[in-house]
């Protein structure tokens, strides 16, 4: 849990600042679950310069409580909690300061959102508040207000939680937040997660991520990881004291980070699954008549397959729809294996590029036309899904045929140019399994919202 917060002072000498206005929101991960803003009269003059920057002067803090009158407020929301805030060290210091001079010893964790974004966003030109946020297309109003700043805040991080891939924030998180660690029955954990899509890390007491999955439904998948009998559940459910999860709202963004997360993470559950989770490919090749024909074959990493399957019978079944959708010839895709004509040329349904009577012109490009719809080969496209919430989407970067990325845009944000794209997309790697997730999932989705870019 996070206490995301900001603070504005009188200015002054250091240490002898006091709070002008204090804004905190309680974060969970995924959404505000409670808040505290309010002016609070500092007891002393503010300098000029501040009222000058932040607007917050004398008069309007008359009748503001002071920090006594809030101090139990201020200690209950950020309970068990790691503060979280832009230049964390002058926050939690101004705060430190405040609660020693009632005698309150105040001690919380930290995280500071200008080092996360410098190691997870570099060579932004500035990281301060203001500039950062803009550059990176978050909405910020009120600024130097503490309630403008702490929501541009909240937003910030929300971002870092998504690009942080090595889930160090989190790991981090559960290592100083014992209760995460110590619940003591797995129904605690199961009442905590949602009905929804996304990617899901079963942690050990010591923050260490045990297993990795994906699902639709991802209270129900927990459900079953606590309750099935077999030897692996059994192993986990002595292990899992924690489960953290990302909500991704799209089916192809949960896949995509469950692939890699495992292969970086190495999970110890997670290594008996296999190598690849493709066994079978389509290729293409001309023949001694200049005919492209097809062919269903085991996947060979020597060769540049048009797309890939889980199994045989998915792949025959994608080619004989191939056939009919493209009035293909059975024989140059290799399903009617025969010297003379096809089938369907005996029945005059193919137009003979079996027996050399259709010009290769024509028969051609009805194939080039098949395969680039089912390949994304040297494309440069955005393919759009959902997103975590009802005013956000999801978007799948590809440069050049190769996947560079994942993100999440707010709908009124509207995606121009490859400059505002790349701001909000999140690097993962490209290799022959993400190929597979996303063309997959292109054939299972005919509906997608896919935006070719210019080149």
């Amino acid at each position: 849990m996070y206490a995301i917060l900001d603070i504005e002072t009188t200015g002054g000498k250091y240490n002898e600042e006091g709070i002008t206005e204090i804004a905190i929101y309680k974060y969970d991960g995924h959404q505000v679950v409670d808040q505290f803003i309010s002016l609070i009269n500092p007891e002393r003059e503010i300098q000029p310069f501040v009222v000058n920057l932040t607007g917050i002067n004398s008069s309007m803090l008359r009748n503001a409580p002071k920090f006594y009158e809030v101090a139990k407020r201020i200690v209950e929301i950020t309970d068990d909690c790691i503060l979280v805030a832009h230049n964390a060290q002058f926050d939690y210091r101004i705060l430190v300061t405040e609660f020693r001079r009632l005698g309150f010893d105040f001690n919380r964790e930290t995280l500071c959102t200008v080092e996360l974004a410098k190691n997870l966003i570099p060579d932004q030109a500035s990281y301060s508040l203001g500039k950062l946020v803009r550059s990176l297309g978050i909405p910020v109003t009120d600024r130097h207000r503490a309630n403008g700043d702490a929501l541009a805040t909240v937003k910030l991080f929300k971002m870092l939680l998504d690009k942080d891939s090595t889930k160090k924030i989190i790991q981090e998180s559960i290592r100083l937040s014992p209760k995460l660690q110590l619940e003591p029955r797995h129904i605690d954990i199961i009442e905590k997660m949602p009905s929804a899509t996304g990617v899901y890390y079963i942690h050990k007491a010591d923050g260490e991520i045990i297993y990795i999955g994906k699902s639709n439904n991802i209270k129900k998948r927990i459900n079953q990881h606590f309750t099935n009998t077999n030897h692996k559940s059994k192993k986990i459910q002595i292990q899992a004291t924690a489960v953290t999860y990302e909500t991704t709202g799209s089916e192809l963004v949960a896949l995509l980070k469950e692939s890699e997360e495992i292969k970086r993470n190495k999970p110890i559950f997670n290594r008996a699954l296999r190598r690849t989770i493709f066994t079978h490919a389509l290729y293409s090749f001309v023949d001694e008549d200049n005919y492209i024909n097809l062919k269903i074959d085991k996947v060979d990493g020597r060769k540049k397959p048009i797309t890939t399957f889980s199994n045989r019978d998915s792949a025959k079944s994608f080619i004989l729809k191939a056939i009919e959708d493209y009035n293909l010839c059975q024989k140059l895709t290799d399903i009617y294996k025969t010297k003379r004509s096809c089938f369907k040329y005996d029945i005059k349904e193919c137009n003979g590029a079996c027996i050399g009577k259709e010009p290769t012109e024509e028969y051609n490009k009805r194939v080039e036309e098949f395969i680039h719809k089912n390949s994304y080969k040297n494309k440069n496209m955005v393919i759009i899904d959902r997103g975590r919430d009802i005013d956000e989407r999801s978007a799948i970067y590809i440069e050049n045929g190769v996947f560079k990325g994942i993100g999440f845009f707010n709908l009124n944000y509207q995606i121009n140019n490859v400059d505002v794209l790349k701001s909000f997309i999140t690097p993962m790697e490209n290799n022959r399994d993400t190929q597979h997730i996303i063309q997959s999932y292109m054939r299972r989705n005919k509906r997608l919202k896919i935006i070719q870019l210019n080149d």
